[in-house]
Formats: C-alpha cells, structure tokens, sequence
C-alpha cells in the first residue's frame, strides 16, 4: 500500500516522527530498525524526527538504560531534531486531559474495588468469555460511591460498530468496538497509564506519522478513542498515519530472542565488531527493499526510503548475511578510522601508524573488527613469537634449515619493497628445487607465529627488515620442535 505521507502534505502539516524506547533495558535491535526507519522517513520527506523516552515505569527505568539507548542511537548515526520528551516529567499534563475527558463525559470515575474486579474476571473464566472490563461504573452515578472512595477515570470507548485503520503497512484492518473495554486512562494514585500517555504526548509533539511493531497495532484501536474523543471537545487532534511493522524473527521462524543471539545493539557493537552503517544497512534491508540493492549509503537509504516499501511478513535475522554485509563495508572503511577501532582491541603500546599502513591488506580477509584486531596482532608480538600448534607443526628440522637460507638471502636484500623480496625468494625456491610454499609456509609461521596472515611478502614489508631478519633467525636457529 502506498504511504500516506503525501496526504497529510497537500494538508500543509510536516512529516513528524517519533521513536519512543521505554528504558527498561538496552537498545533492542529491534527497535534499533523501528528507530532507523522513523528516522529515515522523515529525513526523506524533509520533516522532523523526534525522540521521547517513555520512563513512566518508574521501578523498572534506569539512568543506565536511558544512557544505553542514548549512545546506541548516536553510534548508530541517528539525531534527532529536538531535545528528548521525558515521559515522567510530563504526567501533569496527561492528568490535564483525562480531566478535560471527564469534564466533556468522553470519560468517567470507576470506583470499582480490586476484589470487585477480580470476582468479575473469575466469572468470566467460568463462563469462558474474554476478561474485560464489563462497564459498571459506565452510567452509574457516582453519588453511588462511598464518600472519600479510591477511584481510577476510564475512557468512555465505544461499544458499537466498529473502528477502522488504514494502516500504510498492514492495509485496511478493522476491529469490532465491541472486542474493545473501557480501558483505565488514570490511575487512583493520579499518574497517567501508557495508553493515554502516548496519545498526548504524540498530539503535543505534533506527530503525523506512529511507525512501530506490529505488536502495537492493537494498542492503535485502544488508543483512537481518545484522540477522537479530544478532536471533539477542542478540535486539532487529527488521527495519525499508522505504520505497523512485522517483527524480526530468527532465522528459524520463531520472535528473535536471546537464544538467537546479541538483542542489544551495544553487543553488536563492543563485543561483535560491527561497523554501525553495516548493522545500518542491514537493517534497512531487513523488512524494506528496493529492486536488487543490497548495499546502501546512508544519502542513497534517505533517498529512497518510503513505507511503501515495507513488506506485510516478518524479517528472518541472519547473522552470516550481517557478517557478510560488515565485510563489504570494512573493506570500504576509511584506514585510518580502522585503525583506531583496532588499536582499542591490541594490548600494550601500539604504532597506529603501521596499523594504518596495514589496513589495506589486513581488511581484505576480515568480516568483523575482532578479527581484524586478531589477523594485526602479530605487528606488535614480542619476540619469542608464541606460536600456535599448527604454526609449530610446520617448522620441522628441515623447514628451519630453509629459513636459515632465506634468512641469508633477504639479509643480502637492499630493496625492501614487495617485487624485489618476492623475486628473491622465488629465485631461492626454483634454486632448491622447491614449489614457492615449502618456503612461504615456514616463513609465515616465523613471522606470525600462525598459518594464516596476509600475503607473506605484505607481512615482510610491514614488520620491516629488521623486525623480519630477527623473527626469521630466531626460528632459523633453534632446536627443532619435538615431533
């Protein structure tokens, strides 16, 4: 279905976002991708993208929560165009308008005690109806109630007919209000519940456009009949655009859990390695598409980006396929920049310089930043190299010997480039009678303590001649490993 943006335009309103985490935990990544597309789609449409914390859960929100989302929405390269809405800090405004709904008889006091409640839940267990509110303090007077009683305000939803959507991601859905109760607006300490909270503080915030899960999509039809109760009673409170997007699954079908994996966009980020425009454009590609592009800049992703370009289905998580995706973008990073995120993962003092000097061919053979920091580790290894069983393997008495000769041949090497070390030893290679590996091989493994590396004639140049000769006369000279 295609958006709606371009109706609410031809109105004259700006395209208004809203991403809103209740900071309870870290960045979920799910909600990292509802937070990217709010964004983009208002960048796209040249409207503003807004961020409100909803932190009226007072017991479960946490500093270190509203930091977590905070820093994970920055690495992820998403501002926003006004300072943060502290939901809590806004309660006094939410009790405004259930006031202004009582007032105007859109809402009503229920006195009804927690041991009423629960004997009307329990019958309708036992005549297996669904558990609703029933309405009995709907049209009662509330004269009836005990002088000084507790009491919470509910909307006045509904109850006949039925109500609508048309949701620019799910199409037209409709609801029976009969399906729907007479929901608590405030509590009977006074605070506000989510429900009404959010639909405020949308209105307040001038949002048009609620893009979020799919799993909020009954929350629209419960919270519709406030804003329409609020046009009534002062006009100006238009119902918002909806856009319910599917939820990510795993790869085996199943909601995307922590058995799946990281769910925490910080683990993506400081335990995993990936770049933040990798999880990005994964993410914009999880759930939204356009023709065959897989790699998308940031410029090319607010270009193209609509709703209309959300599928109905939910998205499979695919770790390989985000690995993949980080590998293409590492190879694009800029070396220096690289450098710097590797440098942070190398113990004791090192050269950034030489790092920088080795992102070209380190890069090539890593997906993630862990293992580009292990493939640059043997820059900085200190001399004897530890070596790993495999690397050990190769050096056998008569591999040791062959170093001893190559040692001999690069120490008479003047030109210490690429093509000149690389004539030499093949020329020493087709000397012995040798294939180019019985040589390279044991090399690698003098120079790296390991049997992968970059190309061995790269690996000569970075550690330069002297670090080299050493590494290569050390393992030349000593006693053969036990076989």
């Amino acid at each position: 279905m295609a958006s709606s943006a371009s109706g609410i335009e031809a109105t004259g309103r700006q395209v208004v976002t809203r991403f809103a985490p209740s900071p309870t935990g870290f960045l979920h990544i799910g909600g990292a991708r509802t937070a990217l597309f709010n964004w983009l789609f208002s960048r796209h449409h040249g409207g503003k993208a807004l961020l409100r914390i909803e932190d009226t859960d007072r017991a479960r929100s946490t500093q270190e929560a509203i930091y977590a989302i905070l820093s994970g929405l920055e690495w992820l390269g998403l501002d926003y165009d006004e300072p943060p809405v502290f939901q809590s800090q806004r309660s006094a405004r939410h009790a405004e308008v259930a006031d202004m709904l009582l007032a105007n008889g859109q809402a009503y006091r229920c006195y009804a005690t927690s041991e009423e409640l629960e004997a009307m839940r329990e019958a309708q267990r036992a005549a297996k109806q669904p558990l609703r509110y029933d309405g009995r303090w709907r049209d009662r007077d509330p004269a009836d109630a005990p002088a000084g009683a507790p009491f919470v305000v509910r909307i006045k939803a509904p109850n006949e007919g039925e109500a609508v959507i048309e949701d620019a991601v799910q199409g037209t859905v409709r609801v029976s209000n009969s399906e729907l109760d007479d929901y608590i607006i405030l509590r009977s300490d006074g605070t506000p519940t989510y429900m009404l909270a959010v639909v405020v503080d949308d209105h307040d915030m001038g949002v048009t456009h609620v893009i979020r899960g799919d799993d909020h999509l009954n929350n629209a039809f419960r919270q519709l009949p406030i804003i329409r109760a609020m046009d009534e009673i002062e006009g100006g409170w238009p119902d918002p655009v909806y856009a319910h997007i599917p939820l990510i699954h795993g790869a085996d079908g199943a909601k995307l859990s922590k058995r799946h994996g990281a769910l925490g966009v910080e683990a993506y980020r400081d335990e995993m390695g990936i770049l933040p425009e990798a999880l990005s454009n994964y993410l914009l590609r999880l759930g939204w598409g356009y023709g065959d592009e897989e790699v998308i800049s940031r410029d090319r992703a607010i270009e193209l980006f609509d709703i209309s370009g959300v599928g109905k289905s939910p998205s499979r998580f695919d770790l390989a396929k985000l690995q993949n995706m980080n590998g293409i973008y590492l190879r694009e990073a800029d070396d220096a920049r690289l450098a710097a995120l590797v440098a942070a993962q190398i113990p004791g003092n090192v050269d950034t310089g030489l790092l920088q000097r080795a992102m070209p061919v380190l890069k090539v053979r890593a997906k993630d930043l862990n293992e580009l920091a292990e493939s640059a580790a043997f820059l900085f290894a200190s001399r004897p190299l530890e070596m790993t069983e495999k690397a050990l393997g190769l050096l056998d008495e008569e591999a040791r010997d062959r170093l001893g000769l190559v040692h001999a041949r690069l120490a008479a090497q003047s030109d210490w480039t690429i093509e000149p070390l690389e004539v030499s030893v093949k020329a020493l290679a087709e000397e012995l009678g040798l294939g180019l590996g019985k040589l390279a091989q044991p090399l690698r493994a003098a120079l790296t303590g390991q049997t992968t590396s970059p190309g061995i004639f790269d690996v000569l140049v970075l550690l330069g001649r002297e670090e080299s000769l050493k590494r290569i006369g050390a393992q030349a000279s000593a006693a053969a490993a036990p076989q």
